[in-house]
């Protein structure tokens, strides 16, 4: 079966590149610039309808992974764009190519009345595809995903990490950083995205990913830390409120490091019931531990440190 992918050049993206490979798929990728080496590319945006034209013909599964986590509006970059329309966008063109099963990446929180506009976009996407009437689909909403981005990407592990590797004398918290995170890992992720194509039993089912250790986000600061070869340092506490009046001052001359709808995601907390995600498909745990954090050492050097 050939497999279309969109954002296949992302986080996730090259994760799911080489699950599709070594499961034997044939991989054709929209790509708008650089195309990943050893796949079938095909030029494209998934904002612009017109250039979708003819990308799927022949194509029976796609996984659409496109999402930001941060708008550039002054470039007309927004979470309405980048998540309903381009989700619109590409169920259309899969309808019109005769593409019977579609994967969709969604995000946890994702809700029609969630604390953010970026939560509620995605259940806007999620929607379409529910609606689109395709023979097979699967909607996955990960939680907090870490793992070693490809080159050029990040993940929200290795830019903590760079803040943490900053020579400052205690750490700053969120409220009591008592919020909780189920991190889970990008290669359970890419399994599962990939597994969903084929995989009957989550046919019309909305699945939740997410690790099965929950963490508070203190004690998540404390693992990158070591993760780092340091001592977890003292933590200072500020107030919520503060820091939403900081970000909400800040935020536009660009130096703060977190926007505001990511500021209230992080203290509601990003955690779940991983029990269909374990029990739908078939992955190799990889717990949120110092060993499968090693990666941040090096990340942190070649990102941090030019």
């Amino acid at each position: 079966m050939k497999v279309f992918v969109t954002g296949a050049t992302g986080f996730i993206g090259s994760y799911v590149l080489e699950q599709l490979q070594a499961s034997g798929y044939t991989v054709r990728c929209l790509v708008r610039g650089h195309a990943p080496e050893g796949v079938e590319s095909v030029r494209g945006d998934v904002t612009e309808p017109a250039t979708l034209g003819g990308t799927m013909d022949g194509c029976g599964a796609v996984i659409h992974l496109v999402g930001i986590i941060k708008e550039k509006r002054a470039q007309g970059i927004t979470f309405e764009l980048l998540h309903t329309e381009a989700t619109g966008n590409v169920v259309q063109e899969a309808r019109r190519a005769g593409v019977e099963r579609f994967v969709h990446m969604s995000a946890n929180g994702a809700a029609p009345d969630g604390v953010s506009r970026y939560q509620v976009t995605k259940w806007q996407a999620e929607e379409l595809v529910r609606a689109a009437g395709f023979t097979h689909w699967t909607v996955l909403c990960p939680g907090l995903v870490f793992g070693r981005p490809a080159p050029g990407t990040t993940e929200f592990c290795t830019h903590l990490a760079c803040i943490l590797s900053l020579p400052l004398p205690v750490v700053p918290l969120f409220g009591k950083g008592d919020f909780r995170l189920q991190p889970v890992s990008a290669s359970e992720v890419a399994a599962a995205l990939v597994q969903a194509i084929t995989r009957d039993a989550v046919h019309s089912r909305r699945i939740t990913a997410v690790g099965r250790e929950s963490l508070t986000y203190r004690d998540a600061i404390d693992r990158i830390t070591q993760a780092l070869g340091r001592r977890p340092r003292a933590k200072m506490t500020l107030p919520p409120a503060l820091v939403r009046a900081a970000i909400k001052r800040f935020d536009r001359l660009g130096i703060v490091p977190i926007t505001l709808d990511q500021f209230d995601m992080l203290i509601r907390g990003n955690t779940g019931d991983p029990s269909l995600f374990y029990q739908s498909f078939d992955l190799t745990p990889q717990p949120f531990t110092l060993q499968n954090l090693c990666y941040l050492r090096r990340r942190v050097q070649d990102r941090c440190c030019k």
